[in-house]
């Protein structure tokens, strides 16, 4: 396969190169086939139907080798490009830090099980996320100690979500955000208060132990609305969380904000 085409002047110079290649071996067929089918001698007298018949073989075979050949070689560059388009795909959607979808890839992938649950009647609870005092953690020991926390937290959440089916991803800087389906009030606030406390660990690394806490803030999705709406009313939650001193996880519900921890 070629290694970079890139102007048109490499389109003009492959394209020649495999008509010559085509041409080379068209004529290389036809000679070994016309050799040993009607011989060497140029003056020797072959009935008509015998070269017609030679030259149909000839140029049948020909024909099928070398459009196996050229769908062969046309197959698997649609096979690289199409691996190399969900690689960069992909790519798009994931944080390259913590390993978890970026804030682009939870918004297609929540807006998608927002409308299944929808259609199948289940609650949907979406939950928001963040450490607290980040930017002291990152003033204090550094912004690679400020990385490797994030990384850390970003594992602790993935293996939740991974274990409980819940969405999860880093929705930006120290803020995470997830989804829940079919789950009842009760069940993500328990759901919420195992990662609070999963989350309230110290991150080790550089020489350095930074003690980590988490607050997290709940809403459930209400009828009519949509995802922008659901993950601000989650925002509010979580924020309110922040105001009742952090390390806890605060749920609000259609008419107030309720403190679980």
């Amino acid at each position: 396969m070629p290694n970079s085409i890139v102007t048109r002047r490499d389109v003009i110079r492959y394209t020649a190169g495999r008509v010559a290649i085509a041409g080379g071996l068209t004529a290389v067929v036809t000679m070994i086939f016309l050799i040993a089918d009607l011989g060497t001698d140029p003056q020797a007298l072959v009935p008509v139907g015998k070269v017609a018949t030679a030259s149909m073989i000839v140029a049948l075979s020909v024909s099928i080798a070398l459009s196996g050949a050229l769908s062969f070689r046309s197959a698997l560059l649609m096979r690289q490009l199409a691996l190399t388009r969900a690689e960069l795909m992909r790519v798009s959607r994931t944080d390259p830090l913590t390993g978890l979808l970026n804030r682009r890839g939870f918004d297609e992938a929540a807006a998608l099980l927002l409308a299944q649950a929808s259609a199948a009647g289940q609650r949907v609870v979406a939950l928001m996320c963040d450490i607290d005092r980040f930017k002291a953690i990152n003033d204090r020991y550094g912004h690679d100690a400020g990385d490797r926390v994030l990384a850390r937290i970003g594992d602790i959440l993935r293996d939740f979500g991974t274990h409980n089916d819940v969405l999860i991803a880093r929705h930006g800087g120290e803020e995470f955000a997830g989804l829940m389906l079919d789950v009842s009030d009760e069940e993500a606030t328990r759901y919420a208060l195992a990662l609070c406390r999963l989350c309230s660990t110290d991150v080790t690394g550089g020489g350095v132990d930074v003690p980590v806490t988490m607050s997290f803030g709940l809403a459930t999705h209400l009828p009519g609305g949509d995802l922008p709406a659901l993950m601000r009313r989650a925002d509010q939650a979580l924020y309110r969380a922040k105001d009742l001193g952090r390390n806890c996880v605060v749920q609000i519900d259609e008419v107030e904000a309720v403190a679980v921890c």
